[in-house]
């Protein structure tokens, strides 16, 4: 059995708010996505006590497809600015 002790390990020793800001800045419509999802779900409950004669499923079905879309359009971009990073802003040699 060998022992690699040149194996980096510098993803360990990361505290995890530096880790969370590098992956930010890796992809920047995760934390995006993850606040309008929030923002869906906290909208969602506020509005529960005055939703006046909807049923109780009903809303919960539409909170979650508000939320759905939200991340899913957010995915959407990211990987439409990461496309765009890729193929059109990298400089040609």
């Amino acid at each position: 059995m060998s022992s690699d002790t040149d194996v980096s390990l510098s993803s360990y020793d990361e505290g995890q708010g530096s880790k969370l800001i590098r992956k930010a800045r890796e992809a920047p419509f995760v934390p995006i996505g993850l606040a309008g999802f929030a923002a869906v779900v906290a909208y969602g409950l506020y509005k529960l006590k005055s939703r006046g004669n909807t049923k109780m499923s009903l809303h919960l079905i539409h909170m979650r497809v508000a939320a759905q879309g939200f991340v899913v359009g957010a995915m959407t971009l990211g990987m439409g600015y990461s496309m765009y990073q890729e193929f059109w802003a990298k400089p040609k040699p």
